[in-house]
């Protein structure tokens, strides 16, 4: 069979293989594995195998063994019941069907892949677990505020949360400027609160 022509990138790549298994890129003229061509289909490059002897075409055969061999390797993606289903169809009246069936149900999943993809998505979100996070969050805020206010500090707390929400007077802005250490820590504490706030207002949104 001719090499496979490098200038017509609509052409299938074509595979050639060996009696002794080996698979041979007649695009890049390289030799590949069955691991290579099972990237190339996550890829959507488009092959054909052809045994090297005869130029019959194998794709069928050479791809089913790249199923055996996934579902071998511990990825399994097939599920018994679905296998004993699809088994019982060779032979069955109804075995014409299926091929043209399994195609247009693969092409219709991926043409929604997308709006699968957020689906699943959304019902992460809204996961219980997800909802947990956010009240935890919350309580933690709530305990910390409440412990602060408790402390011997409450009153250099409130001071330091109605300088940042009343933006201070000329008054406020001057004893700004002999703020204690406590102070200092303070408006640390306050700063870390509203990270913590700005984080839950993410989730919630």
């Amino acid at each position: 069979m001719a090499k496979s022509k490098t200038n017509n990138p609509g052409d299938p790549i074509v595979i050639k293989k060996y009696a002794n298994r080996r698979l041979y890129n007649t695009q890049t003229s390289s030799y590949i594995t069955l691991d290579f061509l099972a990237d190339m289909t996550r890829h959507d490059q488009d092959f054909i195998v052809v045994d090297a002897k005869t130029g019959e075409d194998i794709t069928h055969n050479v791809l089913t063994q790249i199923i055996v061999d996934e579902e071998s390797s511990g990825k399994q993606m097939l599920p018994v019941k679905f296998l004993r289903q699809l088994i019982s169809m060779y032979g069955n009246s109804m075995q014409s069907l299926m091929p043209s069936y399994l195609e247009a149900s693969m092409d219709n999943f991926r043409k929604n892949q997308k709006q699968f993809q957020e689906a699943v998505e959304g019902a992460l979100n809204k996961n219980p677990l997800g909802q947990m996070a956010v009240k935890n969050q919350k309580q933690f805020q709530e305990a910390l505020e409440n412990a602060l206010k408790a402390s011997p500090l409450a009153g250099v707390f409130e001071k330091a949360l109605s300088l940042g929400h009343n933006g201070g007077t000329d008054d406020e802005d001057k004893a700004q400027g002999d703020v204690s250490d406590k102070d200092a820590e303070i408006r640390a504490l306050k700063q870390q609160l509203a990270d913590i706030q700005s984080k839950i207002d993410k989730l919630d949104s």
